[in-house]
């Protein structure tokens, strides 16, 4: 890992960024990627100067190449000082490189594409192999946590910038009133799936064969909230007595961060930075492995614990007002160093 955002660039004024992403949320589907525009949000409030440019990825090469088009289009028609790929298939639109190229690596780029079976596709594969080139092309490489800098080629050197958030947004709330707007019951204990019920990465049948096992000692019900806008899910976070996380993979679940922010204490199987955010945190509990009994288990310690709870503080460094400031000197770093090399 290196120190990216100490190296200064010639730039002078506000930073000039074309943004490439795959995900972008939209009035039909409000709860794709929110990490994303929170981010392009706070750097725009920040002073940068940020262009965004989405495409419908879905896996077929005749989009990527459209895509690519319209790129090299877009940067004929304005002067851009660096280009910010979010996830490492997008960053193929970037090459070969007329302007220095940072990209984000969100997990599944890296990590792999899981299916409906439970296992690894072709298609995930491939997306590792591109994602690896465009790391060796990028001028600067952002992982959202460490876990994932196993997937990199030797010798890519990596900056730590997780996903921030926005902590005016995610905060404490009162449950009983969130339960009656959710149209939730205001009685019992309720357990909030980290993820989209629908996506097999994050196993929602193991959540719920989980709090099924739990659930002959300790009555609880699963709810989900996988296709919620974004600005609605401090509600869900605040009508549920935890959260439950247990996916395959993950690379730095913004779900579990957003339960602290609102001080609910968070459940998880061992995946991408999941260790680091909730092992110091009294009343969370990582646990030592998959199976439905030890996740029941963790479930129970965590529901019947009467001390109040405190997640918020462990993760006030992760605003994302702060972040942003760091990702605007990533960005005067790769644009440094493309110049030396040009």
């Amino acid at each position: 890992m290196t120190d990216f955002a100490a190296q200064t660039s010639s730039v002078d004024g506000p930073v000039r960024v074309l943004m490439l992403t795959k995900d972008w949320p939209s009035p039909g589907q409000p709860w794709r990627a929110p990490f994303i525009f929170q981010q392009y949000k706070f750097l725009a409030a920040a002073g940068a100067d940020v262009d965004f440019f989405t495409f419908p990825g879905q896996k077929n090469p005749a989009n990527y190449l459209r895509a690519w088009v319209d790129v090299r289009k877009r940067l004929r028609s304005r002067r851009y000082d660096v280009i910010h790929a979010q996830f490492g298939q997008s960053g193929m639109l970037a090459l070969p490189k007329t302007r220095p190229l940072v990209v984000t690596f969100r997990g599944s780029d890296l990590e792999g594409i899981v299916g409906a079976d439970g296992n690894f596709t072709a298609a995930g594969r491939l997306l590792r192999g591109i994602s690896r080139k465009v790391a060796r092309e990028a001028d600067a490489v952002c992982l959202v946590s460490e876990s994932m800098s196993r997937h990199l080629p030797a010798g890519v050197r990596y900056e730590i910038v997780p996903s921030g958030l926005d902590l005016e947004l995610f905060k404490p709330g009162d449950r009983a009133a969130a339960r009656r707007e959710l149209g939730l019951p205001v009685e019992g204990r309720l357990v909030l799936f980290g993820g989209n019920p629908t996506v097999a990465r994050k196993r929602h049948g193991l959540a719920s064969d989980a709090v099924a096992e739990l659930s002959k000692r300790l009555p609880a019900t699963l709810i989900a909230a996988g296709q919620v806008a974004h600005d609605r899910m401090p509600l869900w976070m605040n009508a549920s007595d935890c959260l439950l996380l247990t996916s395959i993979h993950e690379g730095s679940p913004n779900v579990v961060k957003e339960a602290l922010a609102c001080n609910v204490p968070v459940v998880s199987v061992d995946v991408g930075d999941v260790r680091q955010r909730i092992s110091p945190v009294p009343g969370c509990r990582l646990c030592a492995d998959d199976r439905v009994e030890t996740i029941a288990a963790a479930l129970e310690e965590v529901l019947t614990r009467r001390e109040s709870f405190d997640g918020r503080s462990a993760v006030a460094e992760l605003d994302e007002r702060a972040l942003v400031q760091r990702m605007i000197g990533i960005y005067r770093g790769a644009i440094a160093r493309f110049g030396a090399r040009r």
